[in-house]
């Protein structure tokens, strides 16, 4: 995103409901669970093109991009230690599955207006999670054949659930 320090937490801000380890009501077809990411609102008002970058070199491992739930999922390494992110309510993808990702190039960026007026202004933000252990595997289907993998942010009904897959994206953010 462009913010004066894209490598610092200062300047992030969250939707209301957007912050790690929050309980979400339950809803149509999905059960009250722990919230596994956070929801980062767009820090400028740009409605055409706010970029969207990973947080570290990395390889796309899977890709959706068939609305809303658009999402990008990256595994990285950093000093010997492996761990995977996930970037969702994208738009404008610009990288496929198995291509190099860094800091510096973006991946997607956040929906325009057009987008956010189509599918609802509940995605005017972005999705983000770090997750501890690989993704779930998923057989790719005809709408989303290059998604591989989901994440189990909607399995997560107990904050040991919580802790078990993903860490605090802010505290780890932090300490990298």
């Amino acid at each position: 995103m462009q913010t004066k320090d894209r490598f610092s937490t200062d300047e992030l801000k969250l939707t209301s409901i957007g912050k790690f380890g929050l309980v979400r009501k339950a809803r149509k077809n999905v059960p009250s669970h722990y919230h596994s990411g956070i929801d980062i609102t767009r820090p400028h008002p740009n409605y055409l093109n706010e970029p969207v970058y990973p947080i570290a070199q990395g390889v796309v491992i899977s890709k959706r991009d068939d609305g809303p739930y658009a999402q990008l999922i990256m595994e990285h390494e950093y000093h010997g230690r492996r761990f995977w992110t996930l970037y969702e309510h994208l738009a404008g993808i610009t990288v496929d599955v198995n291509g190099a990702v860094s800091p510096e190039t973006p991946i997607g960026r956040f929906m325009n207006r057009d987008e956010l007026n189509r599918y609802g202004r509940q995605f005017d933000h972005l999705h983000f999670e770090v997750l501890r252990i690989r993704p779930m595997p998923l057989r790719p289907g005809p709408a989303t054949p290059a998604r591989f993998y989901s994440s189990y942010s909607l399995i997560c009904f107990s904050r040991g659930e919580l802790e078990k897959y993903f860490f605090d994206p802010l505290e780890f953010l932090e300490g990298k």
